[in-house]
């Protein structure tokens, strides 16, 4: 049927794009007082009949503006519109493929700016650093959720999982009226307001609640997005019920509430399933019979993106409301409860300089997490020039795991040389609190200010492994090693950062010099007590082998002066900044005194950012210079040997790893084109980086100690390009092509070899994408991986790998109330080993069909409609090659109900429900 839609689909396109006409309508914007040029001025066309938005553009800096696109329409109405000014308004006819308007001036009103801006509908608005979404130019089904509508906008990407991508950077912050909604995930709001209570979104560089106070750029990276409430809609509740249950006792339950009252936001979630989602799934209680959500905001609540099978049951809270009007808070709780089985098989082929061996493994666990988390944010601005932020967070994690491993390895000629098995339980307590204060104030107008950071965490985890392990060395001499321990484990880890810097402005509000200085001591505290078991007594006691124990104290503190330079436009920026780090790492070990070590590095960093921010083109640089220090483990020169088949000793002489990082990209996206350019080279090149150095004896036991070298980079390219091609207001065709590159090189040793791996791999990929609206969505995406594995000395092969990935996702709008949802990934991997399944189609589908006026949906959804859904895979590395399979999710079907609740004003309204309003 999918077939015979897309077939009928493209034929119709022929006959409709075959009524349309292209034309170029082109004109200089000037001010009516002065005749100087407008940049950045909103030129738009809209339909006579409905105001459908049919192009736009914005003018350049000489004020000229050329608005392309092709339509059926023989007139239409042109609009401009620029802040501060009078909106000019011309009917312009569209039967003739050129239209020159000449020079249009506008005439300014900056006695009634407010009101223009208030009443302005210009689809899009440039405001220094802000763009501008009016929601109304911009048409959406009936009930269409803030996700919907970011589909419709120019420039914006969203994909299946929910992520958001403006202009080719990722959206990792969405706020509401300027505030959270429910932490950092997007698509608690994305998938969850509708549209209609919308007014306008506004997107901007992500930024921290300081650099905003204190009128500092962003890193640039990430973007932040704003949903304005209309100011009729932030009053009442809304919210979402859902159910489901299936064959082989599967089951899921979700539910949202919200309740608004102007600055007051009210929010809980609900949920618990056994089908290896986050419980309420991350926001997507309207599609939670879909796939899994991308964000990974929370996963060490959650337990996200682990093998096996999850039954978890969640929880959350949020509260955001303004004390009066100096004080802004707000809270999140999340809570849950997971567990997770899960069974592994292997196979390793290890690579030494002379020879090869293999190892099987198997390994199944079962894990409980019992996990709370709470974050805080409150915000005290004394005054225009001072603001207060404290932002206190708690966690507290209790788990207990139950794992069994059994491992065989074996020579090239296939002849045993050792194998082990291993049980153990491991139960651990872990709390974390953390507070990070900033306090920011002002310096009069031109720009300059003050800024006090102190940061405090500290982590605190306890531990008890009761374990069991036997290794079994093979061959002429055979010999048995067994341990039978309990091991109890605490661990202390605290940090303290202060910080303080100040901006002396050179140029007002254009050329800034700070000055900076840094403190942070990282403490770490590691106390371990083993205990042997007694097998006469029947109960543990202490061991006498005093290298299960450890009790030891690491410190690593730096002091760091600094000093920058920025220079800023409206378009253009580039800043310097230089540090120089005065580093010492201590260790003082209680039981091993002759471990004691204390030494003193000093190295510079530097950091440099070139930014070119215009309406369509975006251009940066970036190069950073880091210095890490070696970790406790890596330094100290104790035999490790936890691990019988795996005993690791440190290196004192260790120096701290320079990392040189170079980023550059370009994008540029024009829309009436639909049109977009994405570049993206980033590379990374280690000075004294610190590498394994394994010696491997006949028995196949591993020695492992630490080493710096130089040679060790990595380069990573980029380059896609969109097209969207509009066929009429309700057709739209996305075509991206990409390709990326990246080429990685790791100097190794093994058996006191030194060789360098060079890894390969060049990934082509081909997206399309379509959109009948209210008939049918349909998008596919295919990319194929190869990789090249090759070795500077001869005693090792060159390795091949490729994978091929298909996607397909598609939604048929089959009737008025009922749609067919589709997911279809295909994996393919033909240089797995024999033993593993080498590809694997995994479809998943569901039919949902609306009822109680489209507050309710009945949903019928089969999960791995084929049964053919594994996990096989194939990792490579410059030491081994190994083949994995794990536990996965098996075929299921599920029947589930949701419902959605909506009294956000009148145009928020879904239906005549109430909710209950909660005073305080």
């Amino acid at each position: 049927m999918k077939n015979l839609l897309v077939f009928f689909a493209l034929c119709f396109f022929n006959i409709i794009y075959a009524q349309q006409h292209a034309f170029e309508i082109s004109g200089v914007l000037t001010s009516e007082e002065d005749n100087l040029p407008l940049e950045a001025a909103t030129v738009y066309l809209q339909r006579e009949t409905d105001s459908t938005l049919i192009t736009y553009t914005i003018s350049n800096n000489k004020g000229a503006f050329t608005l392309e696109n092709k339509t059926s329409d023989t007139q239409a109405n042109l609009y401009v519109s620029f802040m501060g000014y009078n909106t000019y308004q011309k009917k312009v006819k569209l039967d003739q493929s050129k239209l020159d308007l000449g020079i249009i001036k506008l005439s300014s009103n900056t006695s009634e700016l407010d009101a223009v801006l208030i009443k302005s509908q210009a689809p899009v608005t440039i405001k220094k650093d802000t763009l501008e979404f009016n929601v109304k130019s911009f048409k959406t089904k009936k009930d269409a959720n803030i996700e919907d509508l970011l589909k419709e906008l120019p420039g914006v990407e969203v994909g299946a999982d929910g992520s958001i991508k403006i202009n080719g950077k990722t959206v990792n912050k969405v706020l509401v009226n300027g505030k959270s909604f429910f932490g950092d995930d997007p698509t608690i709001a994305t998938r969850n307001l509708s549209k209609d209570i919308i007014e306008k979104i506004q997107v901007s560089d992500t930024k921290t609640d300081s650099e905003a106070f204190a009128g500092e750029a962003g890193e640039g990276e990430n973007k932040t997005v704003n949903l304005v409430i209309k100011k009729e809609n932030n009053k009442g509740v809304f919210g979402r019920l859902a159910a489901g249950g299936g064959t082989n006792e599967r089951y899921q339950l979700a539910g949202m509430y919200n309740q608004f009252n102007d600055d007051l936001r009210i929010s809980a979630l609900v949920g618990t399933n056994n089908i290896n989602e986050p419980g309420f799934s991350y926001g997507e209680i309207d599609k939670m019979f879909g796939g899994r959500a991308s964000y990974d905001t929370n996963s060490q609540i959650f337990n996200y993106d682990l093998d096996g099978v999850i039954t978890s049951k969640n929880y959350g809270f949020n509260y955001v409301d303004d004390w009066g009007e100096t004080v802004e808070a707000s809270a999140n709780y999340f809570g849950s409860n997971t567990q997770n089985e899960n069974e592994t098989v292997s196979e390793r082929e290890n690579i030494l300089p002379d020879s090869r061996y293999f190892t099987n493994s198997y390994s199944n666990y079962v894990q409980h997490a019992d996990q709370h988390s709470i974050d805080s944010n409150f915000k005290f601005k004394i005054d225009s020039t001072l603001l207060i932020t404290l932002k206190p967070q708690l966690r507290k994690i209790n788990r207990t795991n139950m794992y069994r491993e059994n491992q065989d390895s074996y020579g090239e000629d296939g002849a045993a040389i050792n194998n082990s098995s291993s049980r153990s339980f491991t139960e651990t307590d872990e709390s974390e609190f953390q507070n990070n204060i900033n306090i920011t104030k002002r310096l009069g107008k031109k720009g300059s200010f003050l800024k006090l950071d102190v940061f405090y965490r500290t982590i605190q985890t306890d531990d008890e492994n009761e374990l069991e392990n036997e290794v079994n060395i093979l061959g002429e001499t055979t010999e048995t090693t067994t341990l039978n321990q309990l091991r109890e484990t605490d661990n202390s880890d605290k940090t303290f950062i202060a910080a303080a810097t100040y901006r002396l402005p050179l140029i007002e509000k254009v050329l800034f010099l700070d000055f900076g200085y840094g403190y942070r001591d990282n403490t770490k505290l590691n106390k371990r007590t083993t205990f042997d078991y007694n097998d006469d007594a029947l109960e543990y006691e202490p061991t006498t082998n005093t290298a299960f124990n450890s009790d030891y104290e690491y410190a690593n503190i730096t002091s760091t002066p600094t000093a920058s330079v920025e220079y800023k436009k409206e378009k253009w920026s580039t800043s310097l900044k230089t540090d120089y780090i005065f580093r010492t790492l201590e260790n003082k070990d209680a039981l091993r005194p002759e471990f004691d070590l204390k030494r003193h590095f000093n190295a510079a960093a530097v950091q440099y950012r070139l930014n070119y921010n215009g309406p369509k083109t975006r251009l940066g640089l970036r190069y950073n210079l880091t210095n890490d220090a070696p970790a406790l483990n890596q330094l100290q020169t104790f035999v490790d040997v936890t691990d019988p088949l795996d005993i690791v000793v440190g290196n004192p002489d260790l120096s701290p790893t320079d990392n040189h990082n170079f980023n550059i990209y370009f994008n540029k996206n024009n829309f009436q084109k639909g049109f977009g350019l994405n570049l993206y080279t980033y590379a990374s090149i280690k000075n004294d980086a610190i590498v394994s150095k394994t010696t491997v004896n006949e028995d196949l036991v591993q020695v492992t100690t630490y080493e710096n070298v130089n040679g060790n980079y990595n380069l990573y390219n980029n380059a896609g390009i969109n097209k969207r091609v509009k066929i009429d207001s309700l057709k739209t065709l996305n075509i991206r092509v990409g390709i990326s590159h990246s080429i990685t090189r790791y100097i190794n040793f093994t058996n006191d070899v030194k060789y360098a791996s060079l890894i390969n791999s060049v990934g082509p990929s081909l997206g399309l994408s379509f959109n009948w609206k209210d008939v049918m969505e349909f998008s596919t995406y295919y990319n194929v991986d190869f990789k090249h594995n090759s070795f500077d000395i001869d005693v090792f092969n060159t390795q091949e790998y490729t994978e091929h990935r298909l996607y397909i996702n598609s939604t048929h709008y089959i009737a008025k109330k009922l749609e067919w949802s589709n997911s279809i990934n295909y994996n393919y991997n033909p240089n797995i080993a024999d033993g593993f399944e080498k590809s694997v189609w995994f479809w998943n589908s569901t039919l949902a069909y609306s009822v109680l006026k489209d507050q309710g949906s009945i949903t019928l959804k089969a999960y791995d409609l084929l049964n053919q859904n594994n996990n096989s895979r194939r990792v490579i590395n410059q030491n081994y090659i190994e083949d994995r399979q794990s536990t996965v999710l098996e075929q299921y079907f599920m029947l589930g109900f949701s419902w959605k609740f909506n009294t956000l004003g009148k145009a928020g309204e879904v239906g005549k429900s109430r909710g209950m309003i909660i005073r305080l």
